[in-house]
């Protein structure tokens, strides 16, 4: 990984103005789901939107969602051509766990095109000064996540993203849903209300959020409680429930001072995903458009940088469309081991959409358990490895 990654640092700063002799070709508009207005990705999507206007006259379209499934829907339904989503509506997606373990859903053949992964932000649970003085750690001194244990943590319906990260993060503390207060809400947005008016004391958070801000400047303050690269056991911790979050120096936030920094963690967020089917021209110039625009849009929305070509994860969790590698290609930047583990990535996929049909044709009584271990089977069978 460190050696692809060195590779596209090495190249990227030069081809994405030269990829082809022909301009971008995109459609007078375009459309896209993302996270509801005033979130990171929809904030994300305004400034690349804006950017693609004033370079190719194209309109974007962006449909906000609450959760994870509403904004999956009108991308599976193709009422939008692209989804700026989280690591919910990617990878558990393609996984067929959580929600979309519903027969209505079932595992579904995402593919990305670009990723977010090389922002300055970060994510942990976020808390307020007012509720580091109720856990006895007045101006949050010395307060860290297991100091969450009998305080509110929020929970949102319908986004295992977000369950499932702050599920990590109390482990990363020692502790379980079973330690803390749980708070439940129907969409993400309501988390930071009730986080701002002292309704609860933590919430799943991005560094760069919107609200974040408003929190900070408001009269309870803003805390972030640390992951420590250096404490192993509680990183193992963390990665057995979320296997895709990594510690991370974030730089850029409410309340991060950008000189020192905090270590929290990270995972590409959001990442621009087509269903399997899309056109791989329209992927092709999609990406092409966002690498060639990354100068116009980067400063325009907090964490917008991230989306560099050298901050491309080339062997991530989710395979890449063809229209998407044919650009990389192109620019230099795909090798023989991004196509292997792209290959394995999609024989996964193929693997688990092959289970969830069989299972289907059978209507087995009770759907949960049965898919909970024809899944299973079906990875093990394939040689895969077996998250949830």
């Amino acid at each position: 990984m460190k050696k692809l990654l060195g590779t596209v640092a090495a190249v990227a700063m030069t081809t994405a103005g030269s990829v082809g002799a022909q301009d971008v070709d995109l459609p007078s508009q375009l459309s896209w789901s993302a996270y509801g207005l005033g979130s990171t990705g929809y904030n994300q999507s305004v400034a690349i939107g804006s950017a693609m206007k004033s370079a190719y006259g194209t309109n974007l379209r962006i449909l906000p969602g609450k959760n994870d499934i509403s904004r999956a829907e009108p991308l599976r339904q193709g009422k939008v051509d692209f989804s700026a989503a989280g690591v919910g509506g990617v990878y558990f997606g393609q996984e067929g766990v959580f929600d979309f373990s519903d027969q209505n859903w079932g595992p579904q053949k995402t593919r990305v095109l670009l990723q977010n992964a090389g922002a300055k932000s970060g994510f942990t649970l976020v808390t307020t000064k007012a509720s580091c003085e109720k856990a006895g750690k007045p101006d949050c001194e010395g307060f860290t996540m297991a100091d969450l244990a009998g305080l509110r943590v929020a929970s949102v319906k319908g986004s295992p993203a977000i369950t499932v990260g702050t599920e990590a993060f109390l482990a990363y503390g020692g502790l379980t849903w079973d330690d803390v207060e749980v708070v439940e809400f129907g969409g993400y947005g309501d988390t930071w209300k009730a986080l701002s008016s002292g309704n609860v004391d933590a919430t799943y958070a991005s560094t760069t959020v919107g609200t974040a801000y408003e929190v900070e400047a408001g009269p309870l303050g803003i805390f972030w409680p640390a992951i420590d690269p250096e404490n192993a056991e509680g990183v193992a911790r963390m990665q057995d429930v979320g296997p895709y979050l990594a510690p991370h120096l974030a730089t850029d936030g409410a309340g991060i001072d950008a000189e020192t920094g905090t270590y929290l963690a990270t995972y590409p967020y959001p990442v621009l995903v087509a269903m399997e089917d899309q056109d791989p021209e329209l992927v092709y110039q999609q990406t092409r458009a966002i690498a060639e625009q990354y100068d116009a849009f980067k400063g325009s929305a907090p964490g917008a940088d991230g989306w560099s070509l050298e901050a491309q994860n080339l062997t991530w969790l989710v395979p890449f469309h063809e229209g998407a590698v044919r650009y990389f290609d192109e620019a230099g930047l795909w090798s023989e081991e991004a196509q292997a583990h792209n290959d394995q990535l999609i024989a996964r996929q193929e693997a688990l959409v092959a289970a969830w049909d069989e299972l289907k044709a059978e209507d087995p009584e009770n759907w949960d358990e049965a898919w909970a271990q024809k899944r299973r089977d079906a990875l093990e069978a394939g040689g895969f490895k077996v998250v949830f």
